[in-house]
């Protein structure tokens, strides 16, 4: 098995860089694990206090179970994956089953922040990206996808976002073995690292 580990800041290109592995491998042999889907369950908390939780944090996340999850597959075992929705800012009844495979990417914004996590990968991987293409994205997608006004988004990426990714995001390049500038725009960066990474699971 060979586990992956993408981070970067939000709407640096992230996605496009998983989508590009995704394709230059056989379906059956790579499975996907979203750091968003491992948001803490938020259940117990009214939606007003959900809106206040600071998602890019590294409290946010239940490192607990993302860790053992991807240790469970490492051995073999079969995993039920949680789902989140940004709507409701809170995990979804249903789960994703997902089973062992010979390539396992672990894709979000801080993958490379816990050294327990880091320790379980064969390869990390930086998407980088200038501030100002991060924030056109993130505009593009909170708009569209996540209900939210542009006003919104601005204050939430000077509030929150440019901070969080200074103190927590930023700093986790120095654990990169690769790092991407100009995040899925970087065609060749890609194709250099989807030759190393098919090399590495074939060979």
């Amino acid at each position: 098995m060979y586990i992956i580990g993408i981070a970067g800041g939000t709407g640096s290109g992230k996605t496009t860089v998983v989508r590009k592995i995704l394709e230059a491998l056989p379906c059956n042999e790579v499975a996907l694990i979203p750091q968003d889907s491992y948001y803490n369950d938020t259940s117990l908390l009214s939606m007003e206090e959900r809106r206040q939780i600071n998602f890019d944090h590294p409290d946010a996340f239940d490192w607990p179970l993302l860790i053992q999850q991807v240790e469970d597959l490492r051995q073999g075992k079969a995993i039920e994956q949680p789902t989140y929705s940004f709507l409701i800012s809170n995990r979804l009844e249903e789960t994703v089953h997902v089973e062992p495979c010979e390539v396992i990417v672990i894709e979000g914004i801080m993958a490379l922040w816990n050294p327990r996590l880091r320790n379980l990968m064969d390869l990390k991987i930086f998407v980088d990206a200038d501030p100002d293409e991060r924030l056109i994205r993130v505009m593009r997608r909170d708009t569209e996808e996540r209900g939210r006004t542009p006003q919104m988004v601005i204050d939430r990426y000077l509030q929150v976002l440019k901070p969080m990714h200074q103190e927590f995001i930023e700093p986790t390049k120095r654990f990169a073995d690769l790092i991407i500038p100009q995040g899925g725009e970087n065609q060749q960066a890609i194709d250099i690292m989807r030759t190393y990474i098919t090399h590495r699971v074939q060979g």
